[in-house]
């Protein structure tokens, strides 16, 4: 599709510089676009590349557009990134809903499958599962009893939702992924290991992403939740009784363990570790590689764990890491024999 400078810029909130009837059909970046596409300068370590890009127009900030020394046609924005995945969204509303059942998808007799839902091929459909309006499910998907998916939601090509998961509405599901699989529950009797029944399930709310081969267990008792508008990356593990807060994103492979409850509007880094039965408070931002061993109560930045050094550097570091206990005990005997030597401490 080809879409108006002008009318690009009214859909994202920007303002037009140049020819506002130059005419946009796909996005590119600073150094790859050509005529036709659009761009967008969000990080200054690209903004060399602005005197050179074939693109037909970038999307800018005010600051940016004032320091440099381009003239070209540009939408400003005062944030060039969310206006740029906006233009994107635009140019690329992706192909159009299809309906249907494919004739080799098996769908149980109980189920209530909309007319207006496509099941693709070898899909299987259990008893009792309720698929909404316009759902998109892709191949070799699987649908437990019981589940239920709401309005607009896809899930892509070998996504499997366990018995009784309830998804929301306009979700987007990435192959691979397991939602409602067993949390891992399980007693000592007497040196074996007993499992515990996993007897909740796994509610998602609307809006909510989540991404390749990421995995969401059901709950002991109670179920796992996953909140509206979260976004959840690739190979990230939830585990039983997690609940992910409203608008909270989280880079790939976290694990988070039993019983946390993470607040809303986070930002949690790839990697991070988190403790189970912790509560982290709402606007927390992890960084990556960050472990978490107890609850955050305050919102902020936090991290932890030690940056990439020489492996030489690493070895003489970690050695006086392990001499920490025994150099604070010696300086603590030392302070206590200053203190004693102190004037006015005589006996």
């Amino acid at each position: 599709m080809s879409v108006t400078l002008e009318e690009l810029a009214r859909r994202v909130g920007g303002e037009v510089q140049g020819d506002g009837e130059c005419r946009i059909d796909s996005v590119g970046t600073l150094i790859g676009a050509s005529a036709g596409q659009i761009s967008f300068l969000s990080n200054v370590r690209y903004k060399r590349h602005l005197k050179d890009t074939q693109a037909s127009a970038v999307i800018i900030s005010p600051d940016d557009l004032a320091a440099s020394e381009y003239t070209g046609n540009a939408i400003v924005s005062q944030d060039p990134y969310l206006a740029y995945a906006k233009v994107a969204v635009q140019l690329n509303p992706g192909p159009p809903a299809r309906q249907g059942i494919h004739a080799s998808a098996v769908v149980d007799a109980t189920a209530v499958v909309h007319e207006s839902a496509w099941l693709g091929p070898n899909c299987v459909i259990e008893a009792n599962a309720l698929i909404g309006e316009r759902v998109q499910i892709g191949a070799g998907s699987v649908v437990g009893e019981g589940t239920a998916i709401g309005a607009d939601t896809v899930l892509l090509p070998n996504v499997t939702l366990c018995h009784g998961v309830k998804i929301g509405m306009r979700g987007r599901i990435h192959p691979g992924a397991v939602i409602g699989s067993d949390g891992f529950g399980i007693a000592l009797d007497g040196g074996r290991w007993t499992k515990v029944p996993q007897l909740g399930s796994v509610q998602i709310g609307d809006d909510v992403e989540i991404g390749a081969n990421t995995t969401v267990d059901r709950g002991a008792i109670d179920s796992t939740i996953i909140e509206d508008g979260a976004k959840l990356d690739n190979q990230i593990q939830i585990a039983h009784n997690v609940i992910v807060g409203a608008h909270t994103a989280i880079a790939g492979c976290v694990g988070i363990a039993g019983s946390t409850r993470i607040g809303k509007h986070c930002a949690i880094g790839g990697g991070v570790g988190i403790a189970g039965h912790l509560e982290i408070a709402d606007h927390v931002t992890l960084t990556g590689g960050t472990t978490v061993l107890q609850s955050i109560r305050r919102s902020g930045v936090y991290s932890s764990g030690a940056p990439v050094e020489t492996n030489q550097k690493w070895h003489r570091n970690y050695l006086r890491i392990k001499q920490l206990d025994e150099m604070a005990r010696r300086l603590k005997e030392l302070e206590s024999r200053l203190l004693d030597e102190a004037p006015g401490n005589e006996e």
